[in-house]
């Protein structure tokens, strides 16, 4: 398949359960039955619920990977079929090369790649880069709520 388009704004907020400032993406850039590619600024907004005594500790991170492995399940399953509630479940690898998101002056770009796909969830690899340095990555098991 052939990447997609661009996705922002209020099509982006409507492919993930949360709302207002936890959107913490800002465009998914690219994507295909494979793998997401996402960028995002809020990691330097001064209200973001992810901040910590004002600092945007560097694990928040996960929660922008999980934002981008969520957005891509839904569209996917947009075009396979059957929208199902996926739930992070575990953790592996997860490395970090900075303390924090915070104070990075350009925006943050998020892949999410799946790398295995069942019926009852999926395994993904992804990273968070800064101009074009790993600040995290790891991998992710996403389960599928049964129907």
């Amino acid at each position: 398949m052939a990447e997609q388009e661009v996705i922002d704004g209020e099509r982006l907020a409507s492919l993930l359960p949360h709302s207002g400032a936890m959107c913490l993406l800002d465009k998914v850039l690219s994507w295909d039955e494979r793998i997401i590619h996402c960028r995002a600024e809020s990691h330097r907004n001064a209200n973001n619920p992810l901040r910590d005594r004002g600092i945007l500790p560097i694990h928040a991170g996960i929660e922008y990977a999980a934002q981008a492995m969520a957005i891509h399940g839904r569209l996917c399953q947009g075009q396979e079929g059957g929208l199902k509630i996926g739930y992070l479940v575990v953790l592996t690898g997860v490395d970090w090369y900075c303390p924090r998101l915070d104070d990075l002056p350009e925006a943050l770009m998020i892949a999410a790649e799946r790398v295995v796909a069942a019926n009852n969830g999926f395994n993904y690899r992804f990273s968070l880069t800064h101009q074009s340095k790993v600040l995290l990555e790891g991998q992710a098991v996403v389960a599928l709520e049964e129907n």
